[in-house]
Parts: structure tokens; C-alpha cells; sequence
């Protein structure tokens, strides 16, 4: 249950690594956007605080050369969005806090109003003063109740200038204008990001291609070296081992010929010495003996040979091949009347040929059915026989393996004869199982890509 969440993980090395670099580029876009939030809003609230800073250190000094008399239409007249000023005896606030707003703004006054006495205040939803206190309530400002610094200024008179600063609503980042750009910056990162990890992950492909290519025919061509290092080195470490699996089958083969040159020379011999015993029906027996042993020499070389598997791939009428091999071994056909393919002609033919043989030998008769769809050609090979017992059906394509019952000069053969043909099948991409039927007797399904 703990390993669950891996189901919804990318299946393939593009899709993980993509996945990857975009949480990575994601995570860090959010955190580039919290740090210029932050410093947009400090770099804000300076620039605030020092306009406002220097319009209250010009309006205390004009206030503070007007006379009495005018000063109430002057301060009335002083007023501007954002900014209200009141003239009373009395501080609107008398008290300073540690809200970054009130303290950026007193470090300006500092600079503008040396040796002045003031308060300054910083309240996140501002109440309007009371008419007459300070600041009268201007358009917006008894609705919303937005932030306000409220600062107090004594005049050279003893009175006091109260003014509020109301500081104006942040606007969102998410517009077009803003997010347009960085949307579209993703994009191309992510577009680079997928071309260039399709590129890192081609080498992959093309090492499995070469894996497949090396599983069906060991002198395939050997892998391009090229690319950055640790590609290359894969490659040259592929393309050794390709190297010795080649010398490795070449001297196997070589050996095998060795000994079946080497066995045929006594085996003569010993037909020749067994013409002169004169036993009859054991000079018959030694004789056949003596066949079968040649039999068994030339189906191994062949077999280690593997020249079936080494041919140059032609078109061909599969049909016609399989329809021509039932009449030679009195099966039935069920099928197309032709089908074209790209295959070896001689390996395909032996391959048929060996598993027809079996169903004659062992099922009586065959039944031979070939079908085609979605690009896979299947051709099933039924027979009427007693079968094949369930943990015998894997192991009957091993070489020289045959099952029990058919270990007798008559019928069974050297054992040979399914591991040829599965080795011609997968040279092609293709495979061969078997399955008992039902109704009884042994079916055979080949299947081969078109």
C-alpha cells in the first residue's frame, strides 16, 4: 500500500526525467515569485514612505508660515487622494509601534524634520477621526477601511498637525501582464526540455534496438560509437561483448565440426566391420545403430551451425510455402491463398517442416491454420495426439530434450527438431508455445511479425 503512489509514476526514462525537471522548475518559479513579492513590497512601502515622507515636510512647513486665520482653508485645501490633513490642539495618536510602514516613514521625517516632535502610527484597518480631531473622512475612506499611517506633527505654535497617509491596495501579480511573460517562459524551457531529453534518452533506444537486433542475429551490425562519453563507453563495452559472444559461437561451431569429422571416421569403420558379423539380425541392429548416430552428428552440426539463421531475408509467399508443406506431409490448410512477407525462405521451411513432422509422428495428422491482424501473423499447427504433460511444454525446446515416451528409435527423433524451429522463429521476431487442447491432441502456435 506504502508503494502505491509509484502506479501514477511516468513509465518511461523521458517521462520520469521530464517529470522531474518540471517540478524542479516549477518549485523554483514559486519561490522567485515569494522573494520578488517580498521585495516588491518592501521596495513599495519605501518608495511610499519617502513621497510621503517629503509632501507632510512640505505641508508642515507651509502650514506653519500661514496664518491662524487662513490655516483652516488652507489645510482643507491641501488635502489629496491618500492623504488627509486635520489642524487641531491635540495629537491624533500619540504613540509610535514597530510596523515596518510607521518606521519607514519616522526615519524619513527624521531626515526632512529635524528637531520636530512627532507620532507616527501604523493601523491595518484605519477609523476616520472624529470631525474637527484631525483628518476628515475623504471619498473611499469610510468604506474598505484600508491601512493607514497616522502621524502627528507639532507645529512651532504648539498646536498640532495631524495628517493620515493611507497606503494603497497592493494589486495582484497574477495579470496578463505579468503572468503572459512567465507562462510563456515556462513553456520554451519546457519545450527545450523535451527535445533535450529525447535526445539524452535516444542513445537508450538505440542500444535496446542493437539488444534486440544481437538477440536475433549475433553478427548484427555492431553499435555506432558516438555521443557523449558515458555513451560511448556503453557502446564499446556492448559492441566487446557482441565481439565475444561471436568468437565464442564460431569456435563452438568449429569444435562441433571437429568432432563430427572426427566421429565420421570411426563410424565407417565400424560399418565396414560390421558387414563381415555374421549374425544377421545383429549386424542389422549394429548397422542401424550406426545410422542413427550419423543422423544424430549431422542434425547437431547443423544445429550449431545455425545457417538457417544467417540467410539474407527475401520476400516470399508465406501461404504458398505452408501450403505446399501440408501437401508434403498430408496436413489440412485453413488460411489466406497468399500473404507476402520478408523472411528467410530455408529457415521458415525447416521450421514448419519440424513441427509438421512432430504432429504427423506423434498426433497422426495436422491442421494447419494461418491468420494475420494488427501486423502479427499467427499460425496455429494442431494434431490429434495425447499431448505433452504441462511441465514438459517449456522444457521440449531445449536441445537433445524429448519426452519419455518418445525416446525410441521409430519416433523420437534427436531431439532437436523444436529447438531448431523456435531459433529460426525468434531470428525473425518471432516465437513459438505449446498448449494442449481441450478436446486433446497438442497445438503449436507460431507467431512472427509482418
Amino acid at each position: 500500500m506504502s508503494l502505491g503512489w509509484r502506479r501514477f509514476l511516468p513509465d518511461t526514462v523521458v517521462g520520469r526525467t521530464l517529470m522531474v525537471l518540471l517540478i524542479g522548475l516549477i518549485l523554483s518559479q514559486l519561490a522567485g515569485l515569494v522573494l520578488f513579492s517580498i521585495n516588491r513590497l518592501e521596495l513599495a512601502n519605501r518608495l511610499g514612505a519617502a513621497q510621503a515622507a517629503e509632501r507632510i515636510a512640505a505641508i508642515v512647513q507651509l502650514v506653519d508660515q500661514t496664518p491662524e486665520v487662513e490655516r483652516g482653508r488652507v489645510v482643507h485645501a491641501l488635502e489629496r487622494p491618500g492623504l488627509r490633513v486635520g489642524w487641531g490642539l491635540a495629537p491624533l495618536t500619540g504613540g509610535d509601534d514597530k510596523a515596518p510602514e510607521s518606521v519607514d516613514l519616522r526615519r524619513e521625517l527624521l531626515r526632512r524634520l529635524p528637531g520636530r516632535a512627532f507620532h507616527a502610527e501604523f493601523r491595518p484597518r484605519a477609523v476616520p477621526p472624529a470631525p474637527g480631531e484631525g483628518p476628515e473622512p475623504g471619498p473611499g475612506m469610510s468604506h474598505g477601511r484600508p491601512p493607514a499611517t497616522f502621524v502627528a506633527v507639532r507645529l512651532d505654535d504648539g498646536t498640532w498637525l495631524n495628517i493620515a497617509v493611507f497606503w494603497p491596495h497592493e494589486g495582484t501579480l497574477w495579470r496578463p501582464r505579468f503572468v503572459g511573460p512567465l507562462g510563456g517562459g515556462l513553456l520554451v524551457v519546457v519545450a527545450l526540455s523535451v527535445m533535450a531529453v529525447r535526445r539524452a534518452a535516444k542513445p537508450l533506444r538505440r542500444l535496446a534496438e542493437a539488444a534486440e537486433r544481437l538477440g536475433r542475429d549475433v553478427a548484427a551490425p555492431p553499435l555506432p560509437v558516438a555521443g557523449p562519453y558515458e555513451v560511448r563507453q556503453a557502446a564499446l563495452a556492448f559492441n566487446r561483448m557482441q565481439q565475444r559472444l561471436r568468437r565464442f559461437i564460431t569456435d563452438r561451431t568449429q569444435m562441433i565440426a571437429a568432432i563430427s569429422h572426427d566421429l565420421r571416421t570411426p563410424i565407417t569403420r565400424l560399418k565396414l566391420r560390421a558387414e563381415f558379423i555374421d549374425d544377421e539380425e545383429q549386424r542389422v541392429k549394429m548397422l542401424a545403430d550406426l545410422d542413427e548416430m550419423e543422423t544424430m552428428i549431422a542434425a547437431t552440426l547443423a544445429f550449431a551451425r545455425d545457417d538457417a539463421l544467417r540467410e539474407a531475408h527475401q520476400p516470399l509467399d508465406l501461404a504458398q510455402l505452408l501450403r505446399g508443406l501440408c501437401a508434403d506431409f498430408g496436413a489440412s490448410y485453413a488460411g489466406p491463398a497468399n500473404l507476402m512477407v520478408t523472411a528467410g525462405q530455408t529457415g521458415l521451411k525447416r521450421a514448419f517442416a519440424n513441427l509438421l513432422d512432430n504432429a504427423r509422428k506423434y498426433g497422426g495428422m495436422a491442421r494447419v491454420e494461418l491468420l494475420c491482424d494488427d501486423g502479427q501473423i499467427a499460425i496455429t499447427i494442431d494434431d490429434n495426439g495425447p499431448g505433452i504433460p504441462e511441465n514438459e511444454l517449456e522444457r521440449v525446446f531445449a536441445p537433445f530434450y524429448r519426452v519419455e515416451s518418445s525416446r525410441n528409435r521409430e519416433t523420437g527423433g534427436t531431439g532437436l527438431g523444436l529447438a531448431v524451429a523456435r531459433s529460426v522463429m525468434r531470428a525473425h521476431g518471432g516465437d513459438i508455445s505449446l498448449s494442449n487442447r481441450p478436446g486433446g491432441g497438442l497445438s503449436a502456435l507460431v507467431t512472427v511479425p509482418i
